[in-house]
């Protein structure tokens, strides 16, 4: 087994404690390992010959999310930025532990640290394919269910926001998705 094996076995271990279920096209499987695994499909068809660094840190970008309820922030816009500020910095030290343990060394780490926690995005190709990838396993697997009860102009204000953090590439990847009526119909909408 090779480190990067390695490590992502551990990635997945970790994610597979998350105590909540999903069912899935292959069944059943913790929330967070469905995820993780998600984004390394979509990372492979958005982009070939993604670097190691890049591979790794798709798989771990939620590393361990279980353990950052959104619940224990303030349930307002400085409390979501807050928690989504914490929960960067809390996978990306959860990986670079792994990744230590494993036998990367100190620049990998920074690595998959800095792009986990989308550091630079507008400067790390990376960091922005990670974003990329992460919107578009968003509009796939969890804006139809996301959406269920919100009214159609606030999820058309959602969408114009996932948009705008795209790059050219993943919005080309976005407008070639198939996806449920409602979330096309009101992307559709949002980019009128």
């Amino acid at each position: 087994m090779t480190r990067f094996d390695d490590a992502i076995a551990r990635f997945d271990a970790a994610n597979g404690e998350d105590p909540v279920l999903e069912e899935a096209e292959g069944g059943a499987s913790t929330r967070g390992l469905l995820y993780a695994q998600r984004m390394s499909a979509r990372l492979d068809s958005f982009m070939g010959g993604a670097t190691e660094a890049l591979r790794l840190a798709v798989r771990a970008q939620h590393l361990k999310r279980f353990e950052m309820p959104r619940e224990n922030y303030p349930m307002n816009r400085s409390g979501y930025l807050l928690w989504r500020s914490d929960s960067s910095k809390h996978h990306a030290a959860l990986a670079g532990t792994i990744l230590r343990e494993v036998g990367y060394d100190d620049a990998m780490v920074a690595a998959v640290e800095g792009i986990v926690r989308k550091k630079n995005r507008a400067t790390n190709p990376e960091a922005q394919a990670l974003e990329d990838v992460a919107c578009l396993v968003f509009l796939v697997h969890y804006c139809e269910p996301f959406i269920a009860d919100k009214d159609d102009d606030a999820v058309v204000v959602i969408l114009q926001k996932t948009w705008a953090k795209m790059s050219p590439g993943g919005q080309a990847a976005a407008r070639a998705l198939s996806l449920a009526d409602r979330p096309e119909r009101l992307l559709e909408r949002a980019l009128a």
